[in-house]
């Protein structure tokens, strides 16, 4: 591996791309920049509120012992991704419970007149069940790609899968979600 360059433009722009590296950052700096979203991840992935700090710990812990290792220049949001996919799926398997998600109360406004807060209060109980509807490899899919907004190819690595059965498992998930809306709608409307 090419030992970092330091930051002068005039040496960095003569070398071959392969030759510059960027300096890994350390755990801290990655907890700083990226522990919230590691927190909401990891909710929106299933983890019950419960669990969610212990499980930020340990996806940081898991960060801390394999930082030696890590090779992904520019890529560590998606590294990052598939140390909380795998950490919630382990979380998962070693003690089941509902599969009901828990929005980030932090969506909350403070600042909201009532009626915002009972429509906000309204949209995180439907997500809530929303999400609980589907299986932990729909969900991460659909999470990570609708949600948070990473590229089908980083969504694919995170998860473990083809980017082809990415794509089918947010498909499969957008249909669940699309007939239970559908459903929930004609219910209101019959009322």
């Amino acid at each position: 591996m090419a030992p970092s360059i330091s930051a002068d433009p005039a040496v960095v722009s003569c070398l071959p791309a392969e030759e510059v590296s960027v300096p890994v950052p350390s755990v801290a700096e990655i907890f700083r920049e990226h522990g919230a979203f590691v927190w909401r991840l990891l909710q929106r992935l299933g983890v019950p509120s419960a669990d969610v700090d212990d499980l930020t710990q340990e996806v940081f812990l898991t960060v801390h012992r394999s930082l030696s290792s890590y090779e992904e220049q520019g890529r560590l949001k998606g590294w990052l991704y598939r140390i909380c996919v795998r950490t919630a799926n382990q979380h998962r398997e070693k003690y089941p419970r509902s599969r009901n998600v828990e929005v980030d109360a932090s969506l909350r406004s403070a600042d909201a007149n009532p009626e915002e807060a009972a429509q906000q209060s309204e949209a995180r109980a439907t997500l809530e069940r929303l999400l609980g509807l589907l299986d932990e490899d729909r969900r991460a899919v659909f999470v990570l790609y609708e949600v948070e907004e990473l590229p089908m190819a980083d969504v694919a690595k995170a998860v473990g899968c083809p980017i082809q059965t990415a794509y089918s498992r947010l498909h499969s998930a957008r249909n669940i979600l699309a007939d239970a809306m559908h459903r929930q709608e004609t219910g209101r409307r019959r009322r």
